[in-house]
């Protein structure tokens, strides 16, 4: 799936169940021809299935669309915002994935009851993220977040003897990676390059559960 930019509009069209070409005109605000061309690519790729008229899809294949175009060269930050917080939690998953890491998505601990939204665990370190799908946020906004995922990552080392856990919080809009009390805010475009350069960084990161 070559990319160019009506593609990433396109994904605003991939709803599960049937969509004809006409609908996902509306819903894309491409021309006919165009999205023509965008729903048969899809099914090309193997993305969705054509029955008729129709095309049909399911939960997941928006995230699937999203991974073959940044693939292909589309830029990461501009494919996060068209994505919901749950594909956002996906692509978080599949970065990782893609680098070797096991993953445990949307894990909840209890007593106190806390939800993880994506661990990356590999040469036995955990990576415990907290995914920002947002738009705007100030620092106090961040450094309530930071303070809630350090809790987090505590509980889960309690209920994980042995375990080490570093807590980072990945964003949808943000400058640079910055650092509050040890803790990486990486923007969703920096993020693989972030976990390339992980184990060189532990030194700079609050790792839980270190002795």
């Amino acid at each position: 799936m070559q990319f160019n930019h009506t593609l990433i509009t396109g994904l605003n069209g991939i709803i599960p169940g049937g969509i004809s070409v006409d609908d996902f005109t509306a819903i894309t605000k491409a021309n006919v021809i165009d999205s023509q061309k965008i729903l048969d690519g899809y099914i090309k790729s193997g993305i969705g299935t054509k029955l008729e008229s129709k095309y049909y899809f399911e939960d997941g294949d928006k995230l699937k669309a999203a991974i073959e175009l940044i693939k292909n060269g589309a830029p990461l930050d501009e494919i996060s915002i068209i994505l919901d917080w749950r594909d956002f939690e996906g692509l978080v998953a599949e970065i990782l994935y893609s680098k070797n890491f096991a993953i445990i998505k949307n894990l909840v601990l209890t007593k106190p009851r806390m939800e993880i939204d994506v661990i990356g665990i590999r040469l036995g370190i955990a990576m415990l993220i907290d995914c920002k799908h947002w738009k705007r946020y100030s620092s106090s906004t961040l450094s309530m977040a930071v303070k809630k995922q350090i809790a987090r990552t505590k509980h889960y080392i309690l209920k994980t003897p042995g375990a080490i856990a570093v807590p980072v919080i990945v964003t949808l809009y943000h400058d640079k990676i910055d650092f509050i009390d040890r803790v990486p805010i990486v923007p969703i475009f920096q993020f693989s390059s972030f976990v390339d350069e992980f184990y060189g960084n532990l030194d700079q990161m609050n790792a839980i559960g270190k002795k």
